[in-house]
């Protein structure tokens, strides 16, 4: 039996901007998925027969990755469904990662690539980030230009992503989960009605793409002031963009005085925000008076790994 674990992720800078080509800024945190492959006489997902519908990353996973006889595949989640977190990648990569090892083929580069493939199968428009990502671990900045620290490249059509790693210092995160769940696919296909029918949102995504920029830096240099500045103006940008909620705003104000600065992570309409702190004791409280799940983070933690 082959098992492999993947983290999920936070996205410090670029959610929704990095799919129309600009560079995005993620950090894999200490929350994970677990998936464990075994030959079997039927598809099956803990326990039940396979339905594409219901296990879709599962179900594109074997069709892009397995080619061998049926199996059962077993999972297990730390990383609330549906919170902006990266579950859905996650689940991909450590499937797929499973899936690889099986047949002797997993190196991370490949697993990161067959794991974008399978989120683009799922959800039509995507970008690597929260696949890289949670293969790579650590930082991942994503960035239509090669830089230092390349990794891989991946490409769909004319859209090219370079996929870097990124040094992540010691930084402490809450994230507070709405408990509003969204769907990323419907979201990002919103911000792309919007930015075709007014030009105002095409500013607001090129100033995004400079705020990532501006973040890997000062990320670097542990900056934590102008982390907080950057995240408030960040988060402003995607409520520009529609993909904002009430809760998500609520959570946001709450953390004013507690955190250097507060977002939203991941495709918004719901789904979770992150605040950065040096206090998560205080944080978390302020985020559960707001009506919000407290969850403190560690980053930068290790990538797709396999489990015994």
């Amino acid at each position: 039996m082959a098992a492999c674990s993947a983290p999920g992720k936070i996205i410090l800078f670029g959610e929704h901007a990095v799919v129309f080509g600009k560079p995005a800024l993620a950090l894999a945190i200490d929350l994970r998925v677990r998936a464990s492959l075994s030959v079997s006489d039927q598809y099956a997902v803990n326990g039940h027969p396979m339905r594409p519908k219901l296990h879709s990353y599962i179900s594109a996973a074997l069709d892009e990755t397995w080619n061998g006889p049926p199996v059962r595949i077993s999972t297990w989640s730390s990383i609330p469904s549906g919170s902006g977190l990266g579950s859905s990648a996650a689940v991909t990569v450590s499937s797929v990662g499973a899936m690889l090892t099986e047949k002797g083929e997993c190196d991370v580069a490949t697993l990161a690539k067959k794991a974008f493939e399978v989120e683009f199968r799922v959800q039509k428009r995507a970008s690597p980030t929260d696949t890289s990502t949670s293969a790579h671990g650590k930082g991942v900045l994503v960035s239509p230009e090669q830089g230092d620290g390349f990794l891989w490249r991946i490409s769909k059509g004319q859209q090219v992503w370079n996929v870097h790693h990124c040094e992540v210092p010691d930084l402490k995160f809450v994230v507070g989960y709405t408990g509003v769940r969204a769907a990323t696919g419907p979201l990002v296909d919103s911000v792309r009605v919007l930015l075709d029918a007014d030009k105002d949102r095409r500013e607001d995504l090129d100033r995004i793409g400079d705020i990532v920029l501006q973040g890997v830096d000062a990320v670097r240099r542990a900056d934590k002031p102008a982390l907080g500045r950057l995240m408030l103006e960040n988060h402003g940008l995607l409520n520009n963009l529609g993909v904002g909620h009430p809760m998500l705003d609520k959570l946001v104000a709450a953390c004013e005085e507690s955190a250097y600065g507060a977002k939203l992570t991941g495709a918004g309409g719901g789904g979770s925000m992150i605040a950065l702190t040096d206090d998560p004791e205080r944080t978390s409280a302020a985020i559960r008076r707001a009506g919000g799940k407290a969850i403190v983070v560690s980053v930068g933690c290790e990538g797709a790994r396999l489990e015994s």
